[in-house]
């Protein structure tokens, strides 16, 4: 099984690689070559910073074309914190910018009042037990760190919330789309459990 950990240049690719290969991933590389991600069974797509970058970066490297492929494919995909937002029609963060438009929906600052960056250990509110959060509890505490979130109109691809003056979306999960707004990487035993159970799904459909 070939996974890919997109490297577009935002976010700290090595501790995503290393918590996969802990789960039991084999063959897991990092990576910005098209063809390889085009080509893998599998693609993980991190990221940190700031949604325009983002997109100008996954431009300028041509990796837009063949992180669709692989989702059309139908083949596993994770995306994790800037990864889960860049599914999205858009994003207002420092401008209106486009984005993959995987899922429909954009992507907004978290609300007046709220301390900016939200950035620690919050709960996740479970909406969709099996796939993503089998073994683990509601009201669990994963690691985030973020300014904006994503506002899906389809309400049956949320597969958790979590509150933070308002509930936020903080996972979704669509057949082969399984994508956080959390670090799972970051959040010690639940954060590897998730990846298991992601690890699981991809051996049952592969």
């Amino acid at each position: 099984m070939k996974v890919a950990v997109v490297d577009y240049g935002m976010g700290n690719l090595r501790s995503v690689q290393k918590a996969l290969e802990y789960v039991g991933f084999r063959h897991v590389s990092v990576t910005s070559n098209p063809e390889e991600i085009e080509g893998s069974d599998v693609v993980v797509f991190p990221g940190q910073g700031a949604f325009k970058k983002a997109m100008e970066n996954l431009k300028r490297l041509s990796l837009i074309k063949p992180l669709l492929f692989h989702i059309e494919k139908g083949k596993p995909f994770l995306g994790i914190c800037l990864g889960l937002q860049l599914l999205f029609e858009k994003s207002y963060e420092h401008g209106e910018t486009k984005g993959l438009g995987v899922f429909e929906g954009e992507v907004v600052l978290l609300p007046p009042g709220v301390k900016l960056p939200h950035i620690g250990w919050n709960q996740v509110w479970i909406e969709k037990e099996k796939g993503l959060y089998e073994g683990i509890e509601d009201g669990d505490f994963f690691y985030f760190v973020h300014s904006y979130h994503v506002v899906p109109r389809d309400g049956s691809i949320v597969a958790s919330k979590t509150d933070y003056e308002i509930y936020f979306v903080s996972a979704v999960q669509k057949e082969n789309l399984w994508a956080v707004q959390f670090h799972p990487e970051k959040s010690q035993s639940k954060g590897l459990r998730l990846l298991e159970n992601f690890k699981n799904y991809c051996e049952a459909v592969l």
